[in-house]
């Protein structure tokens, strides 16, 4: 928002301490994106003579720090890094003024906040056993230190730094590098006044030195092919399948009629999208007498003309036929005509896409490192590696998902031979 000017005049006295210059090793590493620890940097810290305010802001004309009413210009050291000193006793609550070539505008300073993840999540993590990943990584849209916005977290644990590339930030990520959570792999940064819609992804610095932009494994939402990038999202949907959950399992399924009705939602009826296929596949596939839907998969996949078993996206619905609440809707309408809903699931492999999950952070991370046992000889594809823990609680995680998030009454493992 813009602010008048609130500045006030300098009073009599001492000059104001000037703020110590970064070491020239850190403030390097910084401005690579190769930094495993920004937030010992940047922000407020107490230092000889005041507290120590920092701030990354690259494009900026001006920054200040904005304490109780009083603004404090700091100054410029280049490269977008602006600092000052102020002679207080402590780190108080403060805002920064942020002017780019308009108006100023009043910001919570990402770097005042502590880590948003838990650590019983980052022990569940690196243990393998997160039954719930996607609350745990990915962007969740949350209340922090009593400032609202969004934590983004990826597992990233061979490389050197981790920064978000967004749409407010020109896909550039120079201006929010995150922090390594120690053994974990885990990255993290909590951004104030990011909300829902909001598209990005991960700036990784690899321990090679090279930067690309993947996006989130966790996303549980995408943008339509052919654009890549992951959506902050929170679901809104409110279910009305209640009946059909409480009583699903009263009868055992080999025990009562199933006959399971197989569909490719794209190609079943062209151009409908999930709401609108719930208004016609429920009362089509209960004047068949099918007791069961099966969908081939619905997961994000990058090529339109495919059935959809080359995932880039396995938390994200096919963004093509709508939102996460979209798919929800079809669901809850399936349920509502006593139709059950299993879907194709894909845990074999994923494709090479370079912004996907393939060498995700530089190094063979979800595929194994040896060449020969990392490739599929049939599917041009990579296989992923089940001796890893994270790598299993990634499909494990995700199967629950699916389950627990969207209703999904059973799943279909696809490729089961080519995994055994």
């Amino acid at each position: 928002m813009a602010l008048r000017d609130t500045s006030l005049p300098e009073p009599a006295g001492p000059r104001q301490p000037v703020a110590p210059a970064l070491d020239p090793a850190d403030r390097g590493r910084l401005l690579a994106g190769a930094h495993h620890d920004p937030h010992a940097l940047l922000g407020a810290h107490p230092v000889s003579g005041g507290v120590l305010f920092r701030a990354l802001r690259p494009f900026a004309r001006s920054v200040a720090v904005l304490v109780d009413g009083r603004r404090t210009p700091l100054v410029s050291e280049g490269d977008g890094l602006f600092a000052a000193v102020l002679p207080l006793a402590a780190v108080p609550a403060y805002t920064l003024l942020v002017a780019y070539d308009g108006d100023e505008s009043e910001v919570h300073d990402p770097y005042r906040f502590l880590p948003a993840l838990g650590d019983l999540d980052l022990h569940l993590i690196r243990e393998g056993r997160h039954e719930q990943l996607w609350k745990a990584l990915g962007a969740e849209p949350m209340t922090h230190q009593g400032v609202t916005g969004t934590r983004f977290t990826v597992w990233a644990p061979n490389a050197q730094g981790v920064r978000l590339a967004a749409d407010f930030t020109y896909w550039d990520g120079t201006a929010f590098p995150m922090r390594s959570l120690g053994s974990s792999g885990v990255w993290e940064l909590f951004l104030p006044g990011v909300g829902e819609g909001t598209r990005y992804k991960f700036e990784i610095t690899s321990r090679h030195g090279d930067r690309f932009l993947k996006a989130d494994p966790m996303a549980r939402c995408a943008e339509v092919p052919p654009d890549t990038a992951s959506i902050v999202h929170a679901s809104h949907y409110e279910w009305d399948d209640a009946e059909w959950m409480a009583h699903r399992g009263d009868v055992p399924v080999h025990v009562a009629p199933f006959s399971v009705y197989e569909v490719h939602l794209p190609s079943w009826r062209p151009g409908l999208t999930f709401r609108q296929l719930a208004d016609v596949l429920p009362a089509y596939v209960s004047d068949l007498g099918f007791t069961h839907v099966e969908f081939m998969p619905v997961a994000q996949h990058p090529f339109s003309g495919s059935w959809g078993y080359q995932i880039t996206g396995f938390y994200a619905p096919a963004a093509r036929l709508g939102t996460p609440d979209d798919f929800k809707y079809l669901v809850d309408a399936l349920h509502r005509a006593g139709i059950g809903v299993i879907v194709d699931w894909v845990p074999a492999h994923f494709p090479k896409d370079d912004w996907a999950l393939a060498r995700f952070d530089g190094d063979p991370l979800y595929e194994p490192g040896n060449a020969q046992r990392a490739e599929h000889p049939d599917w041009g594809t990579f296989e992923f590696d089940f001796g890893r823990t994270e790598v299993r609680n990634f499909l494990v995680a995700n199967a629950v998902y699916w389950c627990e998030e969207f209703h999904i009454d059973g799943l279909r493992v696809d490729a089961v031979a080519s995994m055994l």
